[in-house]
C-alpha cells in the first residue's frame, strides 16, 4: 500500500470536471434519452400470453437494468459533489435533474410492473424458468408481488411524479437547512464558525468542557433551525402517509420491512432479545459514570472516552491497521482495502463546507466505490473507515452480477459493513498491550452497542410514534422535541442526566427519502454480522467463503431464506440474535471487571 495516502478523493476518473463536466451533462443526456425510448417500449408492451411471447419482453428488461444502473451512477456523483462542497450550486442543479430523471424512470418501472402484475401464474411460472431470465426471478417476482399491492400504474406514476418537487423536494430542501448552519468555535486561534461536520466531531472531545460547551451551542443552532426542520420533516411523513393510504397500506412498517426483505416477526424478536440485555448496558454506562467522575452520564458524555489510548491515530497508520486486521480473516477483503486505499477512493479531509457523517457510494458503471468522512484520527473515525470499506466490499463482490440482482437491502448492506468494523476493534481490543489503551478500545468497541441497541432504539420509537401521531394532523417543533426525549429515555432506561431534545432536527437519516425508517436496519445489521462474527471465531478461516457466498446471495432473497441457506438459522427463534447479544454482554462483563 503506498504512502502516504491522499487525504481526498478522486472522482475525475468517474467524470471529469466536477459538476461542470461535460462528460456528466453528455451522460445524462444520452440516460434522458435511453429513458424515453424505455417509457415507449414499455408503453407498447402488453402482458405475455405464453412462454414463447415472453421472450419479447428480454430488451425491455435489459434496457431497465441498464438505465437503472445509469440513474445510481449519475446519483452518487451528484451527491458526491454535493457532500465534499455543500456550497457546489452546480451540484444541487445537477441533483435535482438527476431527481426528476429517476422519478420518470420510477414511473416506467411501474407502468412494467404492471405488465408483470396481469401476467398469469402458469405463464410467469414458465417465463421465470426460461435460462435467460431465471437469475432474476426472485427480483422480478418480488416486483410483480408488490404491484399487486399497490394503486393503478397511472396513479403510482402520478404519485412518482409530484414527489419530485414535493416528497424529494423537501428533503433536498432539509440539505439546505444543513449547509447553513453555522456554529461558533474558540480555539488557541481565535473565534471561528464551523460547519455541522465540523462541529459534530466537536461532540466527541476528550475534554468534557469542550464537548459539553459544543453540545449546549449545537442544541441552540439546531433549535434556531427547529421550526424549518419540523415544517421539512412533516411535509415528508405527510406524503408517506397519503401515499400508504392510496395503497390500502396501515402499517406504516409494511415499507421499510418490504424493503428490507424481512417480517415484522423477526424485528420483533430481535428487539425483545435487545431490550431483556440492556440491564447489562446500564450497568456498563453507570461504571462509566463513576469512573468519569460524575453521578450520571449526559447525551454527550455517552460516547466521550474511558481509559488513555496511544493518542491521535494518522491516516495512514489506520489504513495499514485496518489492512492487517482485515487480512487475519480474509486475505481478499485485504487486497480489496488495499486497493481503495491506493486509488483514492477515500475523502478523509477535515475541511469546511464539508457535509457531516460518513456513507459510502457505489459506481455500478465503473465498477468502483467511493467512501466519505471527515478524520480527525480518534479510534471511532477508524472504525467508521473500517465500516465503509465492509460497504464497498459488499458491493465489490456483486460487481458480476445482473443489476437487479445489486439491490441488496440496508440490513443486509449494514451486515457487511459492521462485520469489518467488528475484525478491527476486536483485533485492536485484544492486541493491546498497555491495560489502559485495552480499557479504551474495549470501551469503544462497546459504545457501539450503545449506540445500536439504546440510540437507534430511541430513533426507531421517536419515528414510530411520530408517524402515529402526524396521522392526526401536523406536529411541530415542541412537540417533536418532547417525542424524541420521551423515546431517549426509554431507550436509555431512564439512565442519562440530559438527553438530546432536537436530535430529531440534525440527524440526517430522518429526512431520506430513498428509504423510510433509515433506523432499524442499522440494529439488524450490527446484530447479524456479530451472530456472524461469533461463527467467523468457533469456525475459523473456513467461514470467509461462506461469508462472502453469503453476501452474493444478499439480493436476491430474504434475511429469513439468506440465513437459512447459509447458516441453517430460524431467525423468528431468539436463540441466533441471543448468540450475539452473549458476545456484547462478555465484552461488558471483561469492562466492569477492568474497571472494578
Amino acid at each position: 500500500m503506498k504512502q502516504p495516502l491522499s487525504l481526498t478523493w478522486e472522482l475525475e476518473s468517474i467524470f471529469p470536471g466536477g459538476s461542470s463536466s461535460p462528460q456528466f451533462e453528455e451522460f445524462l443526456k444520452q440516460l434522458e434519452a435511453d429513458i424515453e425510448t424505455l417509457r415507449q417500449q414499455v408503453a407498447a408492451s402488453v402482458s405475455p400470453a405464453d412462454s414463447e411471447s415472453t421472450k419479447s419482453l428480454d430488451a425491455v428488461i435489459e434496457l431497465l437494468q441498464s438505465c437503472s444502473g445509469r440513474l445510481i451512477q449519475a446519483s452518487e456523483f451528484a451527491g458526491c459533489l454535493g457532500a465534499q462542497n455543500q456550497q457546489d450550486k452546480g451540484a444541487v442543479r445537477l441533483s435535482s435533474k438527476v431527481t426528476g430523471l429517476r422519478a420518470g424512470f420510477e414511473g416506467i418501472s411501474s407502468q412494467f410492473d404492471n405488465v408483470l402484475r396481469q401476467t398469469s401464474d402458469a405463464v410467469w411460472t414458465e417465463w421465470m424458468a426460461r435460462p435467460e431470465i431465471a437469475p432474476l426471478a426472485f427480483v422480478l417476482s418480488e416486483s410483480r408481488d408488490l404491484a399487486r399491492e399497490k394503486m393503478s400504474p397511472e396513479l403510482e406514476s402520478l404519485a412518482l411524479e409530484l414527489a419530485v418537487d414535493g416528497y424529494h423536494g423537501w428533503s433536498e430542501h432539509y440539505e439546505t437547512i444543513v449547509g447553513s448552519i453555522q456554529i461558533p468555535y474558540e480555539d488557541e486561534e481565535g473565534t471561528k464558525q464551523l460547519s455541522a461536520g465540523q462541529a459534530f466531531n466537536k461532540l466527541d472531545d476528550e475534554d468534557p468542557k469542550v464537548r459539553k460547551a459544543m453540545f449546549r451551542k449545537w442544541e441552540e443552532a439546531w433549535g434556531g433551525a427547529a421550526d424549518y426542520c419540523a415544517d421539512t420533516l412533516n411535509h415528508l411523513a405527510g406524503f408517506r402517509l397519503k401515499l400508504y393510504k392510496g395503497r390500502g397500506w396501515e402499517d406504516v412498517l409494511k415499507e421499510p420491512l418490504g424493503i428490507n426483505r424481512m417480517s415484522h416477526t423477526t424485528l420483533d424478536v430481535m428487539w425483545d432479545v435487545i431490550t431483556k440485555s440492556k440491564p447489562a448496558l446500564v450497568s456498563y454506562l453507570q461504571r462509566k459514570a463513576k469512573l468519569l467522575g460524575m453521578d450520571a452520564l449526559a447525551w454527550v458524555d455517552v460516547e466521550a472516552p474511558v481509559g488513555k489510548s496511544s493518542g491521535k491515530i494518522p491516516y495512514d497508520q489506520a489504513a495499514k491497521d485496518i489492512v492487517t486486521q482485515f487480512r487475519k480473516f480474509s486475505p481478499k477483503l485485504a487486497d480489496f482495502a488495499e486497493h481503495a486505499f491506493d486509488n483514492n477512493w477515500i475523502e478523509v479531509e477535515d475541511r469546511p463546507a464539508k457535509r457531516p457523517g460518513g456513507f459510502c457510494v457505489s459506481f455500478p458503471e465503473s465498477k468502483e466505490s467511493r467512501i466519505f468522512m471527515t478524520y480527525s484520527g480518534t479510534p471511532s473515525n477508524v472504525s467508521t473507515l473500517a465500516h465503509e470499506l465492509g460497504h464497498a466490499y459488499h458491493s465489490f463482490l456483486l460487481d458480476d452480477q445482473p443489476l437487479f440482482n445489486q439491490n441488496y437491502a440496508m440490513n443486509v448492506a449494514e451486515t457487511a459493513s459492521t462485520f469489518a468494523e467488528v475484525i478491527v476493534s476486536d483485533a485492536q481490543v485484544k492486541a493491546a498491550a498497555d491495560p489502559e489503551e485495552k480499557l479504551a478500545l474495549l470501551e469503544a468497541k462497546i459504545q457501539n452497542s450503545v449506540a445500536f441497541f439504546m440510540n437507534i432504539h430511541a430513533r426507531f420509537l421517536f419515528e414510530t410514534r411520530f408517524y402515529e401521531k402526524r396521522k392526526e394532523g401536523l406536529v411541530n417543533a415542541e412537540e417533536l422535541s418532547a417525542l424524541m426525549e420521551e423515546a431517549q429515555k426509554e431507550a436509555f432506561c431512564g439512565v442519562l442526566s440530559e438527553y438530546h431534545p432536537h436530535f430529531w432536527a440534525s440527524k440526517l437519516h430522518f429526512y431520506i427519502t430513498d428509504v423510510p425508517f433509515y433506523n432499524f436496519p442499522y440494529t439488524v445489521g450490527y446484530m447479524f454480522s456479530t451472530g456472524l462474527y461469533r461463527l467467523a471465531l468457533e469456525q475459523g478461516a473456513s467461514f470467509a467463503d461462506k461469508y462472502d457466498n453469503l453476501l452474493r446471495d444478499t439480493g436476491v432473497m430474504t434475511l429469513e431464506d439468506l440465513v437459512s441457506k447459509h447458516l441453517g438459522v430460524d431467525l423468528a427463534e431468539p436463540d441466533f440474535w441471543q448468540g450475539a447479544v452473549d458476545l456484547i454482554v462478555a465484552d461488558i462483563n471483561e469492562f466492569l471487571a477492568m474497571t472494578n
